[in-house]
């Protein structure tokens, strides 16, 4: 009943292959779901499903979600059509096999003549012999396989571009530009021989002529038959170096014999050797000389008991030392071996025979002798640019005193006056310039002004303990201006080293205290002090030597008037002095 109402409702017949399925449409569709059709088909057209799901052929390349009723309709009879293509507008690319050069061109391919009636057109042959076997028949027959992409595109038949990389036999150099017919006789590719001298034996016979063997690739490119690459290094015992690789194979293979060549220096060389060294340096010349050049030395003195050094290295040539032969002649390794003169030269032998103690081998005149580590007198200041022999006059092992007089007694301008050790006032830097200190090495200590002046200004010669210190010997001119000796010559009693004009003498410390109307002359101490003094200030205490033009008594109470007067007032008698009076008259 269901099928016979299936029947009634359907919009017409399914196609022929589809008949089957007519009466059970749940084949192909859903209730109430349209969107499973997809599925549907896809589950009995299992080979365009993997299509898709792979995104090969052309299903698989078209618009992804696109509903197969969109171009296959059924339900229009058994002989319709549901496949619809449009052979003009219908893309190749988006299938398995891209239509390119000729293959593109519908003019002279047309569709049927690769997709057969009654096939599917998946099923359209896809390898170039399926459809152009007889075109390989008559021009390889068959002998180059059925891969005729590997030398033939699909712009033209006759145009190849075989890539004979991917033979056995990879075109280089010329032969790249060789015709195919020159190997490939009669269109025979298969067997064609690949050792070179199946084609190359003419060139052989005329330069070899066959005594060199049949492997000409391994001196011969394909570059030019005259270029070598033959790899002397790896396939000889013998390397070919510097200019040995420049020289012809005949200078040695002399008559293209290659066996038993010999491989000594001198067995070329031999001339050479002659005209240098006159066979005394034996006959090992690679020990010294390298292929770049003849003239370049390779030979590392350094690994000999004797490095060269300096000026021994270059451009001292070997003969200069050894005059004699090579191995019997042995060099004694001392310097003085080879510099006796200059030794005599310059040192007379007094400095003994171990140069290297002060000698570099990078100058003669450059000494490398540290004064300060192997000696216990280092050389300071002016003592590092003195001569050796300033010092050393005699023997080098003769020891020498340390002290400075020993070596500047001349110098000494004091006159033995300041002693033998120079180093307490004098460095090595300037002789000029001291390091005395005033005030811890002299009985006179440099204070205030002092520190200013300069020394020649106190001491006028080098004999520095002629200099007087007292004041007065320096200051006599500056006392002769103001005072002209009436204080004496004892200057420091007033005055300070802070300054001349600074001065601070208290009269009140004296004898003489100064009070009443002497205070009013403690400015004027001219008053007093009018007379020249000898070193000390000796003045009379006493009032009577200043004021005996004054005494009313006449001298009748003596020279001591402050018995009765007072310093304030001279009139003014003192009180007790008054009551004895009137005790006196009383009586």
């Amino acid at each position: 009943m269901q099928a016979q109402a299936n029947k009634l409702l359907m919009p017409g017949e399914v196609i022929q292959g589809h008949a089957k399925e007519e009466e059970t449409c749940e084949k192909c569709h859903k209730k109430f779901d349209k969107g499973a059709q997809n599925r549907l088909c896809s589950d009995c057209h299992k080979d365009v499903a993997k299509d898709v799901e792979g995104q090969r052929g052309y299903h698989g390349r078209i618009e992804q979600g696109k509903d197969c009723k969109e171009c296959h309709t059924d339900h229009k009879g058994r002989d319709a059509k549901i496949v619809v293509l449009d052979k003009a507008t219908f893309d190749h690319l988006k299938t398995d096999y891209p239509l390119k050069g000729k293959h593109a061109d519908t003019n002279k391919v047309k569709c049927e003549d690769c997709h057969k009636k009654d096939k599917k057109y998946s099923e359209a042959p896809s390898l170039c012999n399926d459809c152009h076997k007889k075109d390989d028949d008559k021009a390889h027959k068959g002998k180059l396989g059925t891969d005729c992409a590997k030398c033939h595109s699909e712009k033209d038949w006759k145009t190849t571009t075989v890539d004979h990389d991917k033979f056995d036999f990879k075109l280089r150099g010329k032969h790249t530009d060789v015709k195919c017919d020159k190997c490939h006789i009669d269109n025979k590719f298969k067997d064609t021989p690949k050792d070179c001298v199946s084609c190359h034996k003419k060139d052989d016979d005329k330069a070899h002529k066959g005594k060199l063997g049949k492997k000409c690739e391994s001196c011969h490119v394909d570059r030019d038959w005259k270029e070598i690459k033959y790899d002397h290094d790896k396939l000889t015992k013998y390397p070919l170096l510097g200019k040995h690789n420049e020289v012809g194979c005949t200078k040695c293979h002399i008559d293209n014999k290659f066996k038993d060549t010999p491989k000594q220096c001198s067995s070329c060389h031999k001339k050479d050797d002659d005209k240098a060294h006159k066979g005394k340096f034996g006959n090992k010349c690679e020990s010294c000389h390298v292929e770049k050049d003849w003239k370049e030395i390779k030979f590392d003195h350094d690994k000999t008991k004797f490095p060269l050094l300096g000026k021994h290295r270059s451009p001292l040539k070997c003969t200069e030392c050894h005059k004699g032969d090579l191995y019997k002649d042995k060099l004694e390794l001392t310097c003085i071996s080879c510099h006796k003169k200059d030794d005599d030269k310059s040192h007379k032998g007094n400095f003994g025979k171990k140069c290297e103690s002060c000698h570099i081998e990078r100058g003669w005149k450059e000494i490398t002798f540290d004064h300060g580590k192997q000696t216990k007198y280092p050389l300071l200041g002016k003592h590092k640019a003195a001569k050796c022999v300033s010092c050393h006059k005699k023997n080098l092992t003769d020891k020498l005193p340390k002290d400075c007089y020993s070596c500047h007694e001349k110098d000494d301008k004091h006159k033995g006056q300041e002693g033998k050790k120079c180093e307490s006032c004098h460095d090595e830097k300037s002789w000029n310039k001291t390091t005395f200190d005033h005030g811890s090495m002299s009985v006179f200590p440099l204070l205030g002004r002092h520190m200013l002046v300069e020394c020649k200004k106190c001491h006028a010669a080098p004999t520095f303990k002629d200099a007087e210190t007292d004041c007065w010997s320096c200051h006599q001119k500056d006392d002769a201006k103001t005072h002209k000796r009436r204080f004496g010559t004892e200057c420091q009693d007033c005055h300070n080293v802070r300054d001349w004009m600074a001065w601070d003498f208290n009269h009140d410390k004296t004898n003489f205290k100064l009070d009443g109307a002497h205070k009013k002359i403690a400015n004027k101490c001219y008053s007093c002090h009018s007379k020249p003094m000898g070193k000390k200030v000796s003045l009379a205490s006493s009032c009577g030597s200043c004021h005996d033009r004054e005494d009313v008594h006449n001298g009748s109470y003596g020279d001591r008037c402050e018995r009765c007067h007072i310093g304030n007032d001279w009139k003014q008698i003192r009180t007790d002095v008054v009551k004895t009076v009137v005790k006196a008259r009383k009586k």
